[in-house]
């Protein structure tokens, strides 16, 4: 399933996500000058952990079509999150859940010599609010080569199970894609949680 476009409306434009989107474009286009250089000295390598690369490997891709994903994803519910928490503490919060997914796919495979790069741990941490935060909020969603409109809890609930499966099957062997999903879990419990404490306290 691929999101097309939310129908949620924000009261205050998104600057930190347009940023974060131009960031991770212009650090994708500079790592094109030494790819696999940038890729191993500013990837997050779970056998030799660094709290900086934690940080820099979320503005890293492993391709165009890598990037543009993630950043499609973060533009459709980023500006309706950050327009919730407000500008500095989005920007916090997506911070932190990268860096929480990070070390989440770390300790599933602490040995592991290849370069964890995407900014799709935090995206997921951005999901996870979004579905607290937005549950019910129409969400166009290209499903197969269909069109279809969706809830956000329906949509993402059912992303989130994908990711379940898929993460569980790798710690059997039995996915060789690469794709980090133990990263998409916890950021996207990260943000849950952080979203759920956000409306407890405001309603307290």
């Amino acid at each position: 399933m691929f999101p097309i476009k939310d129908v949620v409306e924000r009261r205050t434009f998104p600057y930190i996500t347009l940023l974060l989107v131009g960031a991770n474009a212009i650090a994708f286009a500079f790592s094109l000058l030494d790819f696999e250089g940038a890729i191993y000295s500013y990837g997050f390598i779970p056998a030799r952990p660094s709290v900086l690369t934690a940080f820099t490997c979320m503005f890293l891709h492993a391709g165009v079509d890598h990037l543009f994903g993630n950043m499609w994803f973060l533009l459709t519910f980023g500006d309706n999150v950050e327009d919730r928490f407000g500008h500095v503490k989005f920007l916090f919060f997506y911070l932190a859940t990268g860096f929480v997914a990070t070390y989440v796919n770390y300790l599933v495979d602490p040995s592991s010599t290849i370069p964890t790069v995407g900014a799709s741990g935090a995206i997921s941490g951005v999901m996870g609010a979004y579905v607290v935060l937005f549950p019910r909020a129409k969400v166009h969603t290209l499903l197969g080569f269909y069109i279809t409109t969706l809830p956000a809890f329906a949509m993402l609930g059912f992303w989130f199970i994908l990711q379940l499966f898929f993460g569980t099957s790798s710690l059997f062997g039995g996915d060789g894609s690469g794709i980090a999903y133990w990263a998409h879990i916890g950021g996207f419990v990260a943000g849950t949680i952080v979203a759920l404490a956000y409306r407890i306290f405001n309603r307290s």
